[in-house]
């Protein structure tokens, strides 16, 4: 009953909580973004995969500039990401736009993270369980190294939360979550993990 009904409710209900109490810090986040982007978008958006593979439109604060070099290619991340950026991102405010996200029914608080469609014929056919429910702002994987385990780890991970999702699974994730935000851990800045289609490749290469 709570997978199929009340954790969908649960979240509805929260997200409209928080967004309530929030909305004048994400105002000024999205002002202060703005001026510290140069004009280029404060929100990121990129297609992610959701439940039963369905696709759909994420949304994160921006946190880099579109600088590019001579040739019109876009700068290494750590050239273009802005000191406010840095801080969105070592904050997970970055992640905050996802509650929207939580509202239209795409996700869900907790879950398996939605990754890129372009991963879709990498993932084994047990992997591909992880997009049984819905994916989350946060998730098993997420409260148990984030990017600091492997690609494999992380999907066994999202397999385990998938069999085992319950009430009291979800409710033990965020206050994980909590946890790792204000002590900061495994807070990866700029993201240097490889992609999950390149790193499976390497995998089937040296088969």
């Amino acid at each position: 009953m709570y997978k199929h009904f009340f954790k969908r409710l649960i979240d509805f209900v929260l997200v409209l909580c928080v967004l309530f109490v929030i909305w004048p810090i994400l105002l000024i986040i999205t002002v202060w973004l703005h001026f510290s982007n140069k004009g280029t978008g404060v929100f990121f958006v990129q297609e992610r995969v959701g439940k039963n593979g369905k696709k759909f439109k994420i949304f994160k604060f921006k946190s880099m500039t579109d600088e590019k070099d001579l040739n019109g290619n876009l700068l290494p991340d750590f050239q273009r990401i802005t000191k406010i950026g840095r801080f969105v991102r070592s904050t997970s405010i970055d992640e905050l736009p996802q509650l929207f996200n939580v509202l239209k029914g795409d996700m869900s608080l907790v879950g398996p993270r939605p990754l890129l469609s372009r991963y879709l014929p990498y993932y084994t056919e047990e992997e591909n369980h992880r997009h049984d429910v819905r994916p989350g702002i946060t998730g098993y994987a997420q409260c148990h190294g984030r990017n600091n385990v492997t690609w494999d780890d992380k999907l066994l991970m999202d397999i385990y939360y998938v069999n085992n999702l319950s009430f009291k699974l979800d409710c033990y994730i965020i206050f994980k979550t909590m946890m790792r935000v204000i002590k900061r851990v495994d807070v990866c800045v700029v993201n240097k993990e490889i992609a999950f289609d390149i790193y499976r490749k390497k995998q089937l290469d040296s088969e």
